[in-house]
């Protein structure tokens, strides 16, 4: 485990008084149970410990093994547990058992500043980028046969680089000529050779790490799952806290809360039957960004943007409400 990078972690304040937005949490007596789904290096976990009452617990998810490893660091506390696992096994909590559930998505500063990882391209490491390094295949060995388009693909829709076609050449030609690349250096070079024009302050290998990072671990398509687990667990009043850092998490997250928060009904039908629409499982309650102080302290939040809503009283499939 790499210990040399420190991780600040964004929008914590906002989050966790999002999170813990009812006065439950507060009044012994009542017995609680939170869910950090992304533990990361557990700023998040820390702050709603120290808030919860003895009664209350927190149950801490996360798929990279440094991270759990880093979880023995909260200290013996019987109202914190945390579990190896990637969020989607939200689901394995009982129906409507939880007071409220924080995502704060995407990769981390020890992940990114462990070359080791292989997550960034500032120094040189093994094209790896999985969160979880005990399991699945790594981007070295995906792209070691993929094809053009499977690699067009990718980086067009993860990365959404309008460079994707030569980019994607540009690998399977290397491949062919000199075998496949193996760190992160010869990829980002590669990529920064192929894109023809630069973004302003963003490396040219920044939107093709993206999305291969997003396509080997599954990223939206486990955040998605994640969230409908999320709804299913949480009891009426819980609070959803959704963090996300580039606009495919966030449409995610924004199109989930809409598609939940959202009654449509035929205005021209009588007073009676717009009366009996069915009320909806969430309500939404506002889009955050971090403050101009947390943006200057810590440049990595500037692009965060938090979604939060509450479980309603309403019944969803799979479960009572």
């Amino acid at each position: 485990m790499n210990t040399s990078s420190t991780h600040t972690t964004v929008m914590l304040h906002q989050a966790v008084n999002a999170l813990l937005a009812s006065d439950a949490p507060h009044k012994d007596g009542i017995a609680s149970v939170y869910v950090d789904a992304t533990f990361g290096r557990g700023g998040h976990s820390r702050l709603i410990l120290s808030r919860l009452n003895r009664q209350s617990q927190l149950i801490a998810f996360d798929k990279d093994p440094d991270a759990v490893a880093a979880a023995a660091e909260v200290g013996v506390d019987p109202r914190f547990s945390i579990r190896h696992q990637g969020f989607g096994h939200l689901n394995d909590l009982p129906v409507s058992s939880v007071a409220g559930v924080l995502f704060d998505l995407g990769v981390s500063s020890p992940q990114l500043d462990n070359p080791a990882r292989g997550f960034g391209f500032r120094a040189n490491g093994p094209l790896d980028m999985r969160m979880d390094s005990t399991t699945g295949q790594t981007v070295a060995q995906w792209l070691a046969y993929a094809s053009v388009n499977q690699i067009l693909e990718v980086i067009h829709d993860y990365g959404e680089e309008r460079f994707a076609g030569p980019i994607a050449k540009a690998i399977v030609a290397r491949r062919q000529a000199h075998g496949p690349l193996e760190n992160t250096t010869d990829l980002a070079r590669l990529v920064a050779d192929a894109v023809k024009t630069r973004e302003p302050g963003k490396h040219p290998a920044t939107r093709t790490f993206q999305a291969f990072r997003i396509f080997i671990n599954a990223e939206l398509s486990n955040l998605q799952y994640a969230l409908e687990a999320a709804l299913r667990v949480l009891q009426p009043g819980g609070q959803l806290v959704v963090i996300s850092f580039h606009s495919l998490e966030d449409r995610i997250a924004k199109q989930f809360i809409a598609r939940h928060s959202r009654t449509t009904f035929d205005r021209r039908l009588p007073q009676a039957a717009v009366q009996a629409t069915p009320v909806m499982p969430l309500r939404a309650l506002g889009k955050h960004r971090p403050c101009a102080d947390e943006v200057a302290a810590n440049p990595r939040s500037r692009s965060a943007i938090m979604r939060v809503a509450q479980r309603t009283h309403a019944a969803i499939l799979g479960g009572q409400g």
